[in-house]
């Protein structure tokens, strides 16, 4: 079984921010699977899909950014899902916008959502699928800027991106992550179109 998860925070107004780019990802993967991500468990949001044959979990957890690793650990401990295979989708701000990053391991980057996982889980070994956001103003502060919202023409480019994480994840279990990689992680840039 697998666990991939969005992350991001809840209510209405973090909807479509930057640091909600797991929560936007994981909604079209669940669009593609043809399943609603709505059954309220494990202070996340989840539900439950097939890919390639196995078993999937597709979680949105609750507890807001920087405690995500709670509700993870507990979907990961009553389900017992090693963390090679829990999968997670969020925003990264080293990477341009719409640019996709895929990795097995890793720190967090500075991202409160990933110290927090690993934290919980204890290792810094699991997948993950880095969405970006583009890089921070230099006047603005990191906390205001990942929490705003993107232009019309990077929304659009975003929209794209969404479609590449959820197709990025679905390789991931089904080809494993070394072809996800080689597919996702060759440095092209999306192209924006003004």
């Amino acid at each position: 079984m697998y666990i991939i998860a969005g992350l991001g925070n809840p209510s209405r107004e973090y909807e479509k921010t930057r640091h909600n780019a797991g929560f936007d990802a994981v909604d079209i993967l669940a669009d593609k699977l043809g399943v609603r991500i709505e059954e309220r468990k494990h202070r996340a949001l989840c539900a439950k899909g097939i890919i390639g044959g196995e078993r999937v979990l597709l979680m949105k957890p609750q507890t807001f950014m920087n405690l995500s690793g709670e509700s993870i650990r507990d979907a990961a401990d009553f389900y017992k899902v090693d963390p090679e295979h829990i999968i997670i989708m969020y925003d990264d701000i080293s990477l341009e916008v719409g640019q996709l990053r895929i990795r097995t391991k890793g720190s967090a980057g500075g991202h409160n959502g990933i110290k927090s996982i690993i934290a919980h889980l204890g290792t810094q070994e699991f997948p993950r699928v880095k969405i970006g956001v583009g890089a921070k103003p230099d006047r603005m502060d990191l906390a205001d800027y990942v929490l705003s919202r993107f232009s019309q023409t990077d929304r659009a480019v975003m929209e794209d991106a969404f479609q590449e994480a959820a197709n990025a994840a679905q390789m991931m279990i089904q080809e494993g992550a070394d072809a996800a990689m080689n597919r996702y992680n060759g440095g092209r840039k999306q192209c924006r179109t003004l």
